[in-house]
């Protein structure tokens, strides 16, 4: 009895301890930009897919892997909200120059790990 309440104890404890980050939810289209990436050559540095709260919606930033290119933040459906950082001066587009003062819940979605 007290091995099966330790048994029990032990399953509660794991599942409160997991990291709900870890669970995020892509969008189809977002995945296939992600698995068509796959298709190049890796990046140096290597390319990532970051997801961050922006005003009222979720957007995924897309890095450009190189030189003075903007690296584009979508959202939902894959409509292109502006690229907030990149470019020759590194200050993306000017469309959302705000994006890092009030962007929030950065969560790395995907890391090319080739």
């Amino acid at each position: 009895m007290r091995s099966a309440f330790i048994v029990i104890l032990f399953i509660i404890l794991q599942s409160k301890s997991c990291k709900k980050e870890g669970f995020t939810k892509v969008p189809a289209c977002i995945q296939d930009k992600i698995e068509g990436m796959m298709q190049h050559p890796k990046f140096n540095p290597p390319a990532t897919v970051y997801r961050y709260l922006y005003g009222d919606q979720y957007v995924w930033v897309f890095n450009a892997g190189c030189c003075d290119q903007y690296n584009y933040a979508y959202d939902l459906k894959c409509n292109v909200i502006c690229a907030p950082s990149g470019g020759i001066a590194g200050k993306g587009d000017g469309r959302c120059s705000n994006f890092n003062q009030v962007a929030t819940d950065e969560t790395l979605v995907w890391k090319d790990t080739r």
